[in-house]
């Protein structure tokens, strides 16, 4: 699966964001679609994940300011960004997961967009 990925940006803190992220061919039967992220100099670490059932999750830090949503008829996963601060800047990664088991073969990437946010 070729991923397609836009919505990155220079923002103010407290501003939010909308990344989109699209996929190459239908996305009804791969199991999670969602978004990683990798400030400097730290590791890839989850942000949120969707199941083809609509099951959302969420890492603590983003709870409660991050929501993300799935079009199955678009080939398409959304993360609204709101209240964003600083320490969430970094380069945001989407990816599929086809059965939700975290082995890389099932995993695909899209390109990395960058999102900086200023205080």
């Amino acid at each position: 699966v070729q991923l397609q990925a836009s919505g990155g940006g220079l923002v103010q803190a407290g501003e939010s964001l909308r990344h989109t992220c699209t996929a190459s061919t239908t996305v009804n039967g791969i199991d999670v679609m969602g978004w990683f992220r990798q400030a400097p100099g730290n590791e890839r670490e989850f942000v949120a994940g969707i199941t083809d059932r609509g099951s959302a999750h969420y890492a603590n830090a983003v709870k409660g300011r991050f929501t993300i949503s799935r079009d199955n008829a678009k080939n398409t996963v959304y993360l609204q960004m709101n209240n964003l601060k600083p320490e969430d800047t970094a380069v945001y990664y989407c990816h599929t997961d086809r059965r939700g088991l975290g082995l890389k073969t099932d995993i695909d990437w899209g390109q990395g967009t960058q999102v900086t946010v200023s205080s």
